[in-house]
């Protein structure tokens, strides 16, 4: 990943996770917690793609596993949001921006439906049988409902962030050179052909025209003689 990535995905992580536990966690919502963290790596993985996004989630859900108050397993979030970030910045087009927003929204809700659904399945691998208790179905209407209600507050001004950070200066100096080299041929051809018009046309207006030069005049003479010459034998 580059340094720029790095240096804007650490502090959107961490504001987002203390927002996440410190004021979502405890408003005592029915259902799931409102998840912001995963909102960001969504965000993220959207204009940084597949490979960016996977790994912004495992860092992510690494730094949500060992946060207190945890009571999972280690590694157990991480690998949710890692697949989340990958999945999400599968959906990256080619020229690195979506046309509209009807791709992140889906992709906001299939993130709530999957992560709810990995979160849960990992756990019963774990042992975890919280999610039974509390109603899986209810989960996934509750955290799709929450997600939603944020993303429209969240995922574009990450997105809108992730998208500053990502003009590499030195890319576009020598690109910025390159345009400005092959600009600047082009002008000083079109700089010369301009000159040479506007002298011909100041003789025109002041009636000189510039005589040939003597020795192409010797030699058009001599070439017609040497033509005539021919016709007469």
């Amino acid at each position: 990943m580059r340094i720029n990535r790095i240096l804007l995905a650490i502090p959107l992580v961490v504001v987002a996770l203390i927002i996440q536990v410190g004021i979502l966690a405890r408003l005592q919502l029915p259902g799931a917690v409102p998840d912001l963290l995963m909102l960001v790596v969504v965000g993220l993985a959207l204009v940084y793609g597949h490979v960016g996004g996977s790994l912004i989630g495992f860092g992510a859900g690494l730094l949500a596993d060992l946060a207190p108050p945890a009571d999972h397993a280690i590694g157990r979030y991480a690998l949710v949001l890692c697949v989340i970030g990958y999945v999400a910045g599968l959906t990256k087009p080619d020229n690195g921006q979506h046309r509209s927003a009807t791709v992140p929204l889906v992709v906001v809700i299939g993130a709530a439906i999957g992560s709810t659904l990995l979160y849960a399945g990992v756990g019963s691998l774990v042992g975890d049988t919280a999610a039974r208790h509390v109603g899986l179905v209810g989960l996934l209407l509750s955290a799709t409902l929450y997600d939603l209600l944020l993303a429209p507050f969240t995922v574009p001004l990450v997105m809108a962030l992730a998208r500053r950070t990502e003009h590499d200066p030195l890319a576009t100096d020598a690109a910025g050179s390159s345009r400005s080299g092959g600009a600047g041929g082009g002008w000083l051809t079109t700089g010369t052909g301009l000159k040479a018009s506007r002298n011909a046309m100041k003789a025109i207006r002041t009636g000189r025209v510039p005589k040939p030069a003597r020795g192409g005049r010797t030699k058009g003479v001599k070439g017609l003689k040497g033509i005539k010459g021919v016709k007469r034998l």
